[in-house]
């Protein structure tokens, strides 16, 4: 069975860096690629059935926009190197959706830009990369 890497992808540079070396080294291991986008979201227990509703909708739209204009454009520039990729949009919490992910994907590995779209958010609160060192059962390539 062929390895699969499943690198969190935000758009950033630091984040295309991360996919360029998960594509360094998923060419040199034939492995497959998941690309990964999670758009941060929490449950808000305090909301009428309608509401619920609407943000169903909104979260929908928001899944179908990241495949479409984040992810997608990213597949087929790493198939056009004769990688396979897949793709996946997650609602949820950063770090703990890609550890969903991995175990649900067996991936061998995740890749992970060391910053993502804004340093400062990352600095207060942490980082997705901290947390994925510290919440994952399967390695972890941390790409500065």
């Amino acid at each position: 069975m062929t390895e699969l890497y499943l690198v969190g992808f935000d758009a950033s540079d630091c984040a295309r860096r991360a996919v360029d070396e998960a594509a360094r080294l998923g060419q040199r291991a034939s492995a497959r690629i998941l690309l990964c986008y999670v758009i941060p979201w929490s449950p808000f227990t305090f909301s009428t059935a309608e509401e619920n509703a609407q943000r169903h909708r909104r979260r929908e739209d928001e899944l179908e926009r990241a495949t479409r204009q984040i992810l997608t454009p990213e597949q087929q520039r790493l198939e056009s190197s004769n990688l396979e990729c897949s793709i996946a949009a997650r609602h949820g919490h950063p770090a703990r959706t890609l550890v969903q992910l991995a175990r649900e994907h067996e991936a061998a590995m995740i890749v992970i830009g060391a910053n993502g779209d804004t340093p400062l958010k990352t600095r207060i609160l942490g980082g997705t990369a901290s947390a994925l060192t510290q919440i994952s059962k399967c390695p972890v390539l941390v790409v500065p």
